[in-house]
């Protein structure tokens, strides 16, 4: 998981909400013939994950799962005592890692025993984390900040309480069911083609049905906000915001602007096109505001925060801002608007070119 950085998309933004209002708690909308949306809360800034449940004939394919905690389970036992009470899962389909998309597939798993979905990368990823959380607190984390202007304080509270939620899990099964790009998932009467993106996360599953023009788009399409894209400590010279784009390109490309889009935050909505030109566009915009301050001396990843972000941050917060604004400026580095600047103290720093 990772909380979506503010990108409200503009007052003049063409796209359509079949459904103004969520559903209430413990209830269900039929959002599409035999697809219902469900909606569990979470305890931060962005306080909710979308779920969706698609016939499969005699039971429902789970498409996230919410947060592995006490309070997401027990909302699930109300669906089950409720509106799914007659049906069981048959199958969960994970879009990716972060624990509100998979931290209760334990939990149903062992209720249900069906299979669980999963790329290879975001399976390993989420099963790293739950066999070895206390690595979230290694040096090579706390260098990540240090070497990148963030102060020592910041920096330890980011690496322990800013990195509490990846353990809201409850575990993982020692097997899964791989897809890749380019499978196609039959879930009932339903063909789905498996994608995959990157930026918001490695490999992240989303899903399109071309004949009744629905597209799961997990986080990497959202109406309201932008997702997350992040620098991560493993991978401290990595491009993900180049991914991200990538990615948003070619489902352009590759999808029509009549599908319904599914995403796992905010309210599904029409208007595929428009959303990824605004998405493009408000990067463009972070790496423009990162050009203007560079151009005025070096700064460091966390010296250019303020000129991004307008506000302050918890250490939840602080952990997606710092490594977000790292990703542009790795970013352009790689398209050559940004270059080295030496550094200073064992900081490094970026200067226009």
């Amino acid at each position: 998981m990772q909380i979506k950085s503010s990108s409200p998309q503009t007052s003049t933004s063409p796209l359509l909400f079949p459904h103004l209002s969520p559903p209430a708690p413990s209830a269900t909308i039929e959002i599409a013939p035999g697809v219902l949306w469900t909606r569990f809360a979470l305890p931060f800034l962005l306080d909710h994950v979308n779920i969706y449940l698609v016939d499969d004939g005699h039971g429902w394919a789970l498409i996230d799962t919410g947060l592995g905690d006490g309070a997401t389970q027990a909302a699930w036992q109300l669906l089950f005592d409720g509106a799914l009470r007659r049906r069981p899962l048959t199958r969960i389909i994970a879009t990716h890692f972060h624990p509100d998309h998979v931290g209760a597939a334990g939990f149903l798993l062992r209720r249900f025993g069906v299979a669980l979905y999963m790329t290879a990368t975001e399976y390993l990823q989420s099963l790293n984390i739950h066999l070895d959380p206390g690595a979230l607190e290694a040096e090579h984390y706390r260098r990540f900040y240090l070497d990148h202007g963030l102060d020592a304080e910041t920096t330890a509270r980011v690496v322990t309480s800013g990195h509490a939620y990846l353990k809201l899990t409850s575990g993982l099964p020692p097997t899964y069911n791989r897809v890749v790009a380019g499978d196609v998932l039959r879930i009932g009467s339903r063909e789905f083609e498996v994608l995959t993106g990157g930026g918001h996360s490695p490999e992240e599953i989303m899903l399109l049905c071309r004949a009744d023009k629905l597209f799961f788009a997990a986080d990497q399409v959202l109406p309201n906000i932008s997702p997350n894209v992040s620098v991560i400590a493993v991978d401290p010279d990595g491009d993900p915001l180049g991914y991200y784009l990538r990615s948003l390109r070619e489902l352009r490309r590759d999808i029509g602007d009549d599908v319904l889009v599914l995403p796992g935050h905010n309210l599904p909505f029409y208007g595929l096109h428009a959303r990824i030109d605004e998405l493009i566009a408000h990067h463009q915009a972070r790496c423009d505001r990162i050009l203007q301050a560079c151009r005025s001396g070096p700064k460091s990843a966390a010296e250019l925060i303020p000129f991004v972000f307008a506000r302050t941050f918890d250490p939840h917060q602080m952990g997606f801002a710092f490594s977000e604004v790292l990703a542009h400026v790795n970013y352009m580095l790689r398209q050559s608007a940004l270059k080295p600047a030496p550094a200073s103290a064992g900081t490094g720093r970026v200067v226009a070119a």
